[in-house]
């Protein structure tokens, strides 16, 4: 079984993966559906206002038309809490597994939730100590939240049952880290004379190392490397800059929802080094494969995303935005969802308590079926659940 079968049948591939139009379409839903919620949950804010205390003008100062956060508004907010979450991991020296797990956690909860109706704030912490747990790196929530500012045990475990039905109960993570390892221990090997090609590549290990010898230099780079010791030296080159991008740029785009873990891999190695990228396909896959284009494309479209990643340190510009921007999810934020440390509480005294979303019954349900069928497409696209296939 190869590393794209064991992929193929994983949780992150039949729910978690999705074409540009179906992930537009489920954020669209999203933001919808937690606009709805807010103004709502105003308006019955307001007449409950109205109703015990006759405070109009308090009324009119929540009003009902509530500004609320765009498609846009609300991926950059999000965006920059999965910076801060890598930020965060780090200062907790949690290992690197624990870091992308925890970002991962963090997108895949926001394309079924919106920062309108739970901060991301508010979740982050939470999604680094699920991501511990997932990824054997287990520590107490005590000693967690003692290296953090403000933050209590209260209010890491409070959502963390609400994370999980945003997970749809899957935590298995698929990152590209371990296809990249592997690649790297390949090109050595190949550098050493002892590579093997794929099946359809009839050439001996050492006419693959005197190819590697004739690849292309790197951009930046005007000479081949003369010598084995000068491959090396380039390959372990592209190996720590290809890593660095799995760190941050895969990390902080949609990569892991629109392509596989092998992809991501083989895409920042195309953008360090395209000619050694180039020659490690030529050593798997025949020059006459006809669905070699197709993959260049894709992996061209993937080093794109990666390139056009959010900066690790914001600009002044972007820093303006980012204020701009949290500064108004401060005004349209759900009043029904502000405490949820309190919201956890009532649903253990209350177990059949609703969301309190403040949705009139006819727009819920419409908005249900959006959602659903949103999550629809994405199966119906990659196919049944393996538990459905017959025979």
């Amino acid at each position: 079984m190869t590393e794209d079968d064991i992929y193929r049948a994983s949780t992150q591939y039949r729910l978690w993966s999705f074409t540009p139009e179906t992930l537009a379409s489920l954020r669209a839903t999203t933001n919808a559906t937690a606009a709805d919620g807010v103004k709502a949950a105003f308006r019955i804010l307001k007449q409950s206002s109205e109703k015990e205390h006759g405070d109009h003008d308090y009324c009119n100062r929540t009003g009902t038309e509530v500004d609320c956060l765009t498609i846009e508004e609300e991926q950059k907010i999000v965006s920059y809490y999965c910076l801060q979450t890598l930020k965060l991991v780090d200062f907790c020296e949690y290992p690197t597994n624990v870091k992308a797990t925890a970002v991962q956690y963090l997108k895949r909860f926001y394309l079924t939730n919106s920062p309108m109706t739970y901060h991301p704030k508010e979740i982050m912490p939470t999604a680094v100590y699920l991501a511990m747990k997932s990824e054997d790196n287990f520590h107490y929530v005590k000693s967690f939240a003692e290296k953090l500012d403000n933050i209590t045990t209260e209010d890491i475990l409070a959502p963390e049952f609400l994370l999980t039905q945003g997970l749809r109960f899957t935590f298995d993570v698929r990152h590209p880290y371990h296809g990249l390892e592997g690649a790297f221990m390949e090109l050595l090997a190949f550098t050493n004379g002892k590579g093997e090609a794929g099946p359809a590549i009839k050439k001996s290990s050492k006419d693959l190392r005197d190819d590697m010898l004739d690849v292309s230099p790197p951009p930046g780079v005007s000479a081949k490397a003369k010598d084995i010791k000068e491959l090396i030296a380039r390959c372990q080159a592209a190996h720590g800059r290809a890593k660095e991008l799995l760190k941050t740029s895969a990390l902080l785009t949609d990569a892991y929802f629109l392509y596989s873990p092998s992809q991501i891999w083989l895409s920042t190695l195309f953008m360090v080094d395209e000619p050694l990228a180039r020659f490690y396909l030529d050593t798997k896959l025949p020059t006459t494969w006809d669905m070699k284009p197709k993959l260049l494309t894709v992996l061209r479209e993937c080093a794109e995303m990666l390139r056009l990643s959010p900066t690790a340190q914001p600009d002044r510009e972007e820093k303006k935005e980012l204020k701009r921007i949290d500064k108004k999810l401060g005004q349209c934020r759900n009043p029904q969802k502000l405490d949820l440390v309190e919201l956890n509480k009532a649903q253990k005294r209350d177990p059949d308590m609703d969301g309190g979303d403040g949705l009139d019954e006819n727009i819920a349900k419409k908005r249900k079926l959006e959602r659903e069928q949103s999550m629809k497409e994405s199966e119906d696209l990659f196919g049944p659940a393996l538990t459905d296939i017959k025979g």
